[in-house]
């Protein structure tokens, strides 16, 4: 009996030591994480604690010569456990002196500021402001526009973390959606938008991140679309006619955006190139957006007119129409369903007066980036000169309506023998007519011998 209480006691002892360690190998542990989380406040050099003494103090601010306020406070901790706290101070705001703040330097306003401090940011991050000056956001700035993003609009130079760091895809997202707070929305209530997981997707996973270019230009979308849809012309083939031609000429949300309205866009494009006809031409183009009435739109005759003046003895490259089926606005774009609701009906688009052919605009590429448009009749889509371009949304075996195949033939074949049967119609009489004059003048010469 007493061993077996003896027994029980050492059991006990045991219990309580192991409960003992490891909630001491807990603590441990977190004591530890928090002193890895503390160390880089504690990496701070004495300069940039000098800094802090007066910059983190919430209250501090200045008056710009606009009217505006800004802020002068830095957020110790934030700043230690950015990617600049490794820098300090002195990396971005160089040639400072004790006292600075008593020379009173005077700053027209925070967008003055921002821009003057881009160029600090292009010192370390050279390649990534390449990419930015090659974006529609940088071409915005370019031609005016105090609203597109600066380099401290979308980060804060005091607090900014990796992307590796960041709590989720929305805390990416956060900066896009300050201007674009429609599209963000509608993302997030989309199929793409309600992932989650390593699946989840943010904006710069289709639009890219510091070389954004406008979404309405090229192709670059479809790309992004494709680079995760690998199989996306495998499973169409199965059940759509004429695939490859529905795939290049329809924009992928102009399906599957449930209820979206659609518009045909006809891009001038630079001949063969990847890219829309822009720059160079946009006076021609603004010089036609003003002559057209404003209910009329653009008709084939004025379309035809645009790519003369395009196209002029000695332009370096062709410029060409390009047709394409794409949603009216970019919100729509976003509203990607489920596959389920994709359209995949033929006669949602092929069949007469179909609303997605009734809207017709025509498009090319500002000098900002984004694309200038021009509403065009609906006519126009009939028009010798915009045929080329959209005859491609009807093709032989496009749909499983072998009449329209025989009427398409019967069509093209009459479009080639008529012309021919003219032109032999015409040499022929012109023969006839050399003909009969030939006789008439050997008849004359014969009627002078007979009278001389």
């Amino acid at each position: 009996m007493t061993s077996v209480r003896t027994t029980s006691r050492s059991a006990d002892r045991r219990r309580r030591c192991d409960a003992f360690l490891g909630v001491a190998a807990a603590l441990a542990f977190s004591l530890f994480g928090l002193a890895a989380q503390a160390a880089p406040a504690a990496a701070l050099s004495d300069e940039d604690r000098a800094c802090l003494a007066c910059h983190a103090k919430p209250q501090l601010a200045k008056q710009l010569g606009n009217g505006e306020k800004l802020s002068l406070h830095v957020a110790g901790k934030p700043f230690a456990q950015s990617v600049h706290g490794e820098e300090g101070c002195a990396a971005c705001h160089s040639g400072l002196e004790d006292g600075h703040d008593k020379q009173g330097r005077t700053i027209a306003s925070r967008r003055v500021l921002a821009t003057e401090l881009m160029e600090q940011c292009r010192d370390c991050h050279k390649k990534t402001t390449k990419q930015y000056e090659d974006s529609v956001h940088s071409a915005l700035v370019r031609a005016g526009s105090d609203k597109a993003p600066l380099c401290t609009d979308c980060h804060n130079p005091h607090a900014t973390r990796s992307a590796k760091e960041q709590d989720s895809g929305r805390a990416l997202a956060a900066p896009c959606a300050k201007c674009h707070d429609g599209i963000s929305r509608a993302f997030a209530d989309s199929v793409h938008g309600q992932l989650g997981g390593e699946e989840a997707l943010v904006c710069k996973d289709c639009h890219r991140t510091h070389d954004v270019k406008a979404a309405a230009l090229g192709d670059h979308l479809k790309n992004q679309c494709v680079s995760c849809h690998k199989d996306v012309a495998a499973t169409h083939a199965q059940w759509l006619p004429n695939t490859p031609r529905h795939l290049e000429a329809i924009s992928c949300p102009a399906c599957h955006s449930p209820g979206t309205t659609r518009r045909v866009n006809l891009r001038l494009y630079e001949g063969a190139a990847p890219h829309q006809a822009g720059k160079v031409g946009v006076p021609t183009f603004e010089k036609s957006r003003a002559a057209g009435s404003a209910n009329a739109g653009l008709d084939g005759r004025a379309l035809w007119s645009l790519l003369q003046e395009f196209n002029q003895d000695g332009a370096a490259v062709k410029t060409v129409v390009r047709g394409r089926l794409e949603v009216q606005t970019g919100v729509q774009a976003h509203q990607l369903g489920a596959k389920a609701l994709a359209v995949a009906d033929c006669d949602t688009c092929h069949r007469r007066g179909a609303a997605s052919f009734q809207a017709v605009t025509v498009s090319m590429a500002g000098p900002d980036g984004r694309p200038l448009r021009r509403e065009a009749s609906q006519g126009i889509l009939t028009s010798i000169e915009s045929v080329g371009a959209v005859g491609g949304f009807y093709a032989i075996g496009s749909t499983r309506i072998v009449l329209l195949d025989v009427l398409l033939v019967l069509a093209v074949a009459g479009g080639i023998l008529l012309p021919g049967a003219h032109l032999a119609a015409k040499l022929y009489f012109r023969r006839q007519r050399e003909r009969k004059a030939l006789e008439a003048a050997s008849a004359a010469r014969q009627d002078d011998r007979s009278t001389s």
